[in-house]
């Protein structure tokens, strides 16, 4: 580490989204300040011979609007979103068009499947038209490098290049090793965030035969119930958020719109199941822990916790008892919400979506809602914000991502008082 580096503080300049919700950033903090649901019946394929037949679409997208339709039919429906969130994240933060070939600006767009969509149509083109007919885009397309490659190319960013691929942790590790890229003086700017389509008869079918899908096709806007006693599964979702991390120094410097800092991130993992949470929430209590601990935060300072929450039977009961492990009694001071009751889980991207969420309940003094939370669960007892926004000031807020394989990420924001 530089010295200039040590002790840098890391803001959040710019917010960039495409979600069930929003077709940008502020319409999707809108909604979901307003508490309202983007679950409906799947109008991408026919969802006919499913099982679940609903989830969390970015309903009439047209990627020709934001790109030339050429480029735009090389590309999947997630890198599509990585491109279109990532300028608008850039923009917002002050950098126009992009960076012009600097090497001190960065992307970093996690995911979790990639061109999962993709992939299936160029099987299907295969088994039914031969082998010769397979796309020559079909490889960059389903990459899951692709949608944080296409992005550096869009802005032209020649710094750190990665994509980080952790399940549903991808977007929030994203974040947290882009702080730390910038902390070790290998950029000033990073665009970071999780890009996600995962909507095809394939990955339907395979999270519902992994009974981690809700199955209630006859009621999809209230399927998605995290920490309510009915909970029972998942509710799919796509799109992407992008932010743009940034040395303090510079963002100074350059009079940028400071919206908070992120100071605390960390990874750990479950080496229990690759599908189940560690029994009792260990991970979870662990990441907390060290992400407060590296941030100098104590967790009496947190104000809010923009939770994983998936609906899940296990994760919302064992989340709850890891937030009570590292806050104790101040746990029941907290506000709480899971913003997946209303976007869906977007997989890799979810955490990108969660930090737009938890950035602006800082900004905004507003904690969004969890929805459809009618009939709360005896052993999710702490306050989750139910059915409707409510006003708090909000100083101290983290983020908490948890994926298949074991994987466990927290961020902590601040508000950021210059």
């Amino acid at each position: 580490m530089t010295e200039r580096s040590v002790g840098e503080r890391i803001v959040v300049t710019g917010i960039g989204a495409v979600t069930a919700v929003g077709a940008t950033a502020a319409d999707t903090w809108a909604s979901l300040a307003a508490g309202q649901s983007g679950v409906s019946g799947i109008s991408l394929f026919d969802p006919s011979r499913l099982s679940v037949r609903f989830a969390a679409e970015v309903s009439d997208w047209k990627p020709d609007a934001y790109m030339p339709r050429k480029d735009a039919r090389r590309m999947d429906r997630y890198s599509q979103f990585a491109i279109v969130a990532a300028q608008e994240a850039a923009a917002d933060a002050g950098f126009g068009e992009g960076f012009g070939g600097s090497e001190r600006a960065g992307v970093m767009i996690g995911t979790g499947i990639g061109g999962i969509a993709t992939t299936q149509e160029q099987f299907r083109i295969m088994d039914s038209r031969g082998p010769d007919r397979v796309s020559p885009f079909a490889v960059p397309m389903m990459l899951p490098n692709m949608g944080s490659g296409q992005a550096s190319i869009a802005l032209q960013a020649r710094g750190p290049n990665l994509a980080p691929m952790s399940a549903c942790s991808s977007a929030a590790d994203a974040l947290g090793l882009a702080m730390e890229t910038i902390r070790r003086d290998e950029a000033d700017v990073m665009v970071v965030g999780g890009a996600e389509a995962p909507l095809c008869e394939m990955a339907v079918a395979g999270f519902a035969s992994a009974r981690a899908l809700s199955s209630r096709n006859d009621d999809p806007q209230t399927a998605s119930r995290p920490f309510d006693a009915e909970r029972d599964g998942f509710v799919m979702g796509e799109g992407a958020a992008v932010l743009v991390l940034e040395k303090e120094s510079h963002a100074i410097a350059r009079g940028a719109n400071i919206a908070a800092e992120i100071c605390g991130y960390a990874s750990v993992g479950d080496a229990y199941h690759i599908t189940q949470p560690a029994e009792g929430g260990d991970g979870g209590v662990r990441a907390m822990s060290l992400a407060l601990e590296r941030a100098g935060i104590a967790p009496s300072e947190v104000d809010y916790i923009n939770a994983h929450g998936t609906s899940t039977p296990l994760n919302d009961k064992f989340e709850t008892m890891a937030i009570k492990s590292v806050f104790g009694e101040s746990a029941y001071g907290l506000s709480i919400s899971s913003t997946k009751s209303m976007t869906g889980h977007l997989l890799g991207a979810a955490g990108a979506v969660e930090a737009l969420a938890t950035v602006e309940a800082i900004r905004s003094g507003v904690i969004p809602p969890t929805i459809n939370l009618r009939n709360p669960d005896p052993d999710c007892d702490l306050d989750y914000t139910p059915n409707q926004s409510r006003e708090r000031d909000v100083r101290v807020a983290i983020s908490n991502s948890m994926g298949f394989g074991g994987h466990n990420a927290c961020l902590v924001f601040r508000r950021w008082d210059g």
